[in-house]
């Protein structure tokens, strides 16, 4: 029993949603998103709440409930507040730079790594802290870890990519053992 997908979605105000045959368009003030459907799923917008309903009890709808419910809940924040991923550059000599619709980073290799920001995705570098905020949830989050594969932290220093509320296990060295 899904106790997610019992859970009724509040439309918040300045949020229109709208149900086509095989999709719901969310619009709000910071953009529009195309949430898909699921033939298992029967979505009823009633008001200021949506109620998200298995169409029977097989093993498909159970699996789908909470999470077209989720989905839909996800797309509805990010399109009222948006979300955001914060990163940290730890390091000597390890920065970061936005270069137009690019991000470069420095970060112990013998060239710096560029990589270009997907559209609907904004960066903020404040220091060595990158902050990356988009509507969609799944792209944000995607993107942090790309970004984050770049250099992964590494366990002796802590030197590397790493969120800004990771907690990295530190180990001791080779003399660390005596």
């Amino acid at each position: 029993m899904s106790r997610i997908g019992k859970k009724p979605i509040t439309i918040p105000q300045g949020v229109e949603v709208k149900k086509e045959k095989e999709k719901i368009l969310v619009k709000g003030p910071k953009g529009q998103l195309i949430v898909p459907t699921h033939e298992k799923i029967d979505y009823q917008i009633e008001g200021n709440q949506i109620l998200v309903q298995r169409i029977d009890e097989s093993r498909t709808a159970r699996e789908q409930h909470g999470l077209r419910r989720t989905l839909l809940n996800n797309a509805i924040i990010g399109v009222t507040n948006g979300f955001s991923k914060t990163l940290e550059v730890v390091g000597v000599g390890y920065k970061v730079n936005l270069k137009g619709k690019a991000i470069e980073l420095s970060v112990g290799y013998s060239h710096p790594v560029t990589i270009d920001l997907p559209k609907n995705i904004d960066a903020k570098v404040e220091g060595n802290k990158l902050t990356i905020s988009g509507i969609d949830k799944q792209i944000v989050g995607e993107f942090a870890a790309k970004v984050r594969r770049v250099r992964p932290p590494e366990p002796y220093k802590g030197k590397g990519i790493k969120y800004i509320d990771e907690h990295i296990r530190r180990k001791a060295g080779k003399s660390g053992g005596k």
